[in-house]
């Protein structure tokens, strides 16, 4: 089973939408994972707010370090702006994707930043 790994700074918006995206999207057949250089103490609320309103539910996930077992035990790493904070592995493919960081952003706005991050997963998992 090949894997995914998207890492942001915080993990609490970016990386967890795209998680719950991939999880929903690939149905079992890809191991999704997220992470993120400073976590934050939880997923942010708006982002949580916004997948709810499509059926996706990512409240019950928490904001993580990445290690390096999470990096070596996927193929794929997607970073959402982490810049030289994000690690890198020789042997991995690398994607990068630069999105607004909805943290403090109106409700309207991580909708945009959703939808796009919504139609890159899709993208990225029929790339796969």
């Amino acid at each position: 089973m090949s894997g995914i790994l998207f890492l942001c700074i915080h993990n609490a918006g970016r990386s967890q939408m795209a998680a719950g995206f991939a999880r929903e999207l690939s149905h079992g057949t890809v191991n999704i994972l997220s992470g993120g250089s400073e976590p934050a103490d939880q997923v942010n609320p708006v982002a949580v707010e916004v997948m709810r309103e499509i059926g996706i539910d990512i409240a019950g996930y928490t904001p993580q370090r990445f290690t390096d077992e999470l990096l070596h035990s996927v193929d794929v790493v997607v970073t959402m702006g982490c810049g030289d904070t994000c690690p890198f592995i020789p042997g991995k493919t690398y994607v990068d994707w630069p999105l607004d960081d909805p943290k403090g952003r109106p409700l309207e706005e991580v909708r945009r930043i959703r939808d796009e991050i919504r139609a890159r997963v899709e993208d990225l998992l029929a790339q796969l």
